[in-house]
């Protein structure tokens, strides 16, 4: 694999098209709801988690701490995944949890393909909550029953939010739905990534990209030039810090 989506996302000679967005999340979707078809947690699903070939074929990789879920006995740590892309119940100690934990990473990618930077750029798990709380608001009783159950729960000064038309100037209303419905605050509310793959998104203009039409950063597009070895012609020339990634097909 050429690259990742960090180093797409940190490229500032490169310009994300609505369509490019498109494909980006379609094509995430899609393996995520494999993987969870298949009783598969990811739990550490982050930009530089999904590699890009020259092809603009993305896949997810580093399924280090990845587990099988569905027995409602079965009970997990809470500290995995990056703490910018972490659900909330994560921060909270949550010990029994299922997809809800990877749609959240989802909600915060996407939303970092629209700004350009992490949207929850959390310096340690009390601040985490704070900056979630500032853009969303304060979770009532309503939006998350029984959060005050949580061993970790941390009472935090009311905060009203930030509409998130406001937040994701660019986008249009069907994709801040998508981002809303992954970012619910009960874990149960959450879209799952079939449903996120059904709404109207991806069903109006402009339509995904070709996966061959997504930008690629300038060294990769070096790399993957004609004097580079591909997999299938002889040795694979994939840089090793791409190759000790283990790749879910």
């Amino acid at each position: 694999m050429e690259t990742d989506l960090e180093h797409v996302v940190k490229d500032n000679s490169i310009i994300l098209m609505p369509e490019h967005i498109k494909n980006i999340t379609l094509q995430t979707l899609l393996g995520l709801e494999y993987l969870h078809l298949h009783w598969i947690l990811h739990r550490d699903l982050k930009p530089n988690n999904l590699l890009m070939n020259c092809h603009g074929r993305i896949k997810i990789a580093d399924f280090g701490l990845a587990r099988f879920f569905g027995s409602p006995n079965r009970y997990y740590t809470h500290q995995v995944v990056t703490r910018w892309y972490r659900a909330p119940e994560l921060i909270y100690a949550a010990r029994s949890y299922g997809t809800g934990v990877d749609i959240w990473a989802i909600g915060c990618i996407i939303a970092e393909l629209l700004l350009r930077v992490p949207i929850f750029p959390g310096e340690s798990d009390l601040d985490q909550l704070v900056k979630i709380y500032h853009v969303l608001g304060s979770p009532t009783e309503q939006d998350w029953p029984n959060i005050k159950e949580f061993t970790d729960y941390v009472e935090m000064k009311p905060s009203i939010g930030i509409p998130l038309k406001n937040v994701f100037t660019a986008a249009t209303d069907d994709l801040i739905e998508l981002i809303y419905q992954c970012l619910r605050f009960d874990p149960v509310k959450r879209w799952t990534a079939t449903e996120a793959l059904k709404c109207s998104y991806f069903r109006v203009m402009p339509y995904a990209c070709d996966d061959s039409q997504l930008p690629l950063p300038s060294s990769a597009q070096n790399a993957s030039g004609p004097g580079r070895k591909r997999r299938h012609g002889g040795e694979d020339a994939t840089p090793p810090s791409m190759r000790k990634k283990l790749v879910f097909e």
